[in-house]
């Protein structure tokens, strides 16, 4: 599994798309924003895209996810139901940040312990509540890749201070579902640099205080 990294929107938010080498099927994963850019980086690449995988509710990653949806006909799965009133909300969120965006219901909510499948890969869904109630994560065993959204940075932590964030579920979360995995996972994270998890477990002031 190879996953590009192409920041979108005034949060210079990660959009990344992950492919399958063998197949050159790929996901886009939380198209908040600038679809056009993300449609020319799958077609430059010559990728066929199965569907759209959502992390969390928050305007900037799933803002244009509807809009994406139509344009290429193409699914959208996740995140947990527990992000429900914030898909519902998102056209509110774009008037309030200067971000068009349209409220959507996914075709598929994803629960812990589902399986997503894209070309020959598997990710492994983790409901990790606390910056989003309904966030997950996808990790590629194989591959030693996850996609964790907004839960954990390269040297820091998603917010909790947005609507039904909660600090001790964030932490728990990673502890629970990050933590557990080998240093040598890659983490590709929702804003900023990859980052991976021995380099976090050493580092990261969160999550040792």
């Amino acid at each position: 599994m190879q996953v590009i990294n192409t920041p979108i929107s005034p949060y210079a938010q990660n959009a990344p798309i992950a492919y399958c080498e063998e197949t050159q099927k790929c996901i886009f994963i939380d198209p908040g924003d600038e679809i056009d850019k993300l449609i020319q980086v799958q077609q430059n690449l010559s990728l066929i895209p199965e569907y759209i995988f959502i992390t969390h509710g928050h305007i900037d990653h799933a803002g244009a996810a509807k809009e994406l949806a139509d344009k290429l006909n193409l699914d959208i799965i996740g995140p947990h139901i527990d992000d429900n009133f914030l898909l519902q909300a998102l056209e509110i969120q774009g008037q309030m940040y200067g971000m068009k965006a349209q409220n959507f219901t996914p075709d598929k909510w994803l629960n812990h312990g589902d399986t997503v499948t894209f070309g020959n890969q598997i990710l492994d869904i983790k409901h990790c509540p606390g910056h989003a109630p309904g966030h997950v994560i996808g990790i590629n065993h194989k591959a030693k890749k996850i996609i964790a959204g907004d839960v954990l940075f390269n040297g820091s932590i998603g917010r909790t201070d947005l609507p039904q964030g909660n600090y001790q579920d964030l932490i728990d979360s990673i502890h629970n579902h990050l933590l557990v995995l080998d240093n040598s996972y890659l983490v590709h994270c929702g804003h900023g640099p990859d980052t991976s998890i021995g380099h976090e477990r050493e580092t990261n002031p969160f999550l040792n205080a």
